[in-house]
Formats: C-alpha cells, sequence, structure tokens
C-alpha cells in the first residue's frame, strides 16, 4: 500500500486485499470468510459489511489502522 492511502468502503474486497493484504485477517474475524470467492471481486467493503451486519465504518476503521 502507498504511503498516505487509506482503504474505503468504495473498494472491492479484492481491491483491499490487494493493497492490503493483512486486512484478510481482520475480516474473516468478524466473519467474511469467502474472501477469495467470485462475489468478492466485484462486491464492495461497504456491501460485504452489510450482508455481514457489520457497521462499515468500525471495519474501515479496524482496517486502516492495522
Amino acid at each position: 500500500m502507498t504511503e498516505g492511502q487509506k482503504i474505503t468502503k468504495e473498494m472491492t474486497i479484492a481491491e483491499v486485499l490487494k493493497l492490503k493484504p493483512q486486512a484478510a485477517a481482520i475480516l474473516m474475524s468478524r466473519g467474511m470468510h469467502c474472501l477469495g470467492c467470485v462475489i468478492a471481486q466485484g462486491e464492495t467493503l461497504e456491501q460485504a459489511a452489510e450482508v455481514h451486519g457489520i457497521p462499515v465504518d468500525e471495519l474501515l476503521e479496524a482496517i486502516n489502522h492495522e
């Protein structure tokens, strides 16, 4: 991840994992176990958080402060 670049809710799961691979552990700890599935390639972080009942702002804070 480049210096100063933050993960945003508009990014797809695939983009998040490419920029910040360590985010996988955070996502999986919150019940998002299908990180490599086809849906994750096009699903935004916001969409995934909504489906899993996780506040997206809480998720972003955890990922960006990792």
